[in-house]
C-alpha cells in the first residue's frame, strides 16, 4: 500500500537507488514514461501501437493497455483517459517474454513467463536459486498475472556438476498453479 503500490515510481527507480545506496543500478530499468509529465504523455499517446499502458493504482493486471495487441477503438480509449487524467498512466516498451515448456491439458506447449527471484536481506544478501515463475496459460497471450488468468510455476536452478551432467539425465516436469 502506498507509494510502493504506485507504478509512477518505476520511473525514479535508477534515482532511488542512486540517492540511498551512492551507487548506480546494476541492471537497467525499462524505460517508463510518466504521463503525467508532458514531454512523457505526449510520447505515450503518439507511440500507443508500441507501448504497454498501465494505470498507476491498479494491481493485478487490471486496466492494463497492451499496445501492440490492442485495436484502435481500443487505442482511441486509452488515449482519451490517459487526456483525462494524465496522472493516473504510466507506459512501458512492450518486452518480449522467453516461453518455457508448460503442461497443458497433458501437453507440453510453449508458454510466456515472467520470473520473481527471491533476495533475502539481513546480515548478509543472498539470492535464492530459484524463484516464482509466472506464466500465461492462453496460447500466445502475454499476461501473466494469475488475476487475469495467468498461473505460477515453482523455478528450480539445478547444480551443474561436469563430472556428472554425461552420466545423468534429468527431466524436469512441472505443472501450473
Amino acid at each position: 500500500s502506498g507509494i510502493a503500490d504506485d507504478k509512477a515510481i518505476y520511473a525514479y527507480v535508477p534515482e532511488i537507488i542512486r540517492y540511498y545506496m551512492s551507487e548506480d543500478a546494476i541492471l537497467s530499468n525499462v524505460p517508463t514514461y510518466v504521463c503525467s509529465k508532458p514531454e512523457d504523455c505526449d510520447y505515450v499517446l503518439s507511440h500507443l501501437d508500441e507501448l504497454v499502458v498501465k494505470p498507476t493504482n491498479e494491481s493485478g493486471g487490471y486496466g492494463i493497455l497492451m499496445g501492440p495487441m490492442a485495436s484502435q477503438a481500443e487505442r482511441d480509449e486509452c488515449a482519451a483517459a490517459i487526456r483525462d487524467n494524465p496522472r493516473n498512466y504510466i507506459a512501458q516498451p512492450m518486452l518480449q517474454l522467453s516461453t518455457v515448456p508448460t503442461m497443458v491439458q497433458g501437453e507440453l506447449c510453449p508458454r510466456h513467463v515472467d520470473l520473481r527471484p527471491f533476495v533475502l536481506c539481513g546480515k548478509d544478501i543472498f539470492v535464492m536459486p530459484g524463484g516464482l515463475t509466472r506464466v500465461a496459460l492462453r496460447e500466445g497471450s502475454m499476461v501473466v498475472n494469475s488475476s487475469q488468468g495467468g498461473g505460477s510455476k515453482d523455478t528450480w536452478v539445478l547444480r551443474y556438476d561436469e563430472k556428472d551432467s554425461a552420466q545423468e539425465d534429468l527431466t524436469a516436469v512441472s505443472g501450473t498453479v
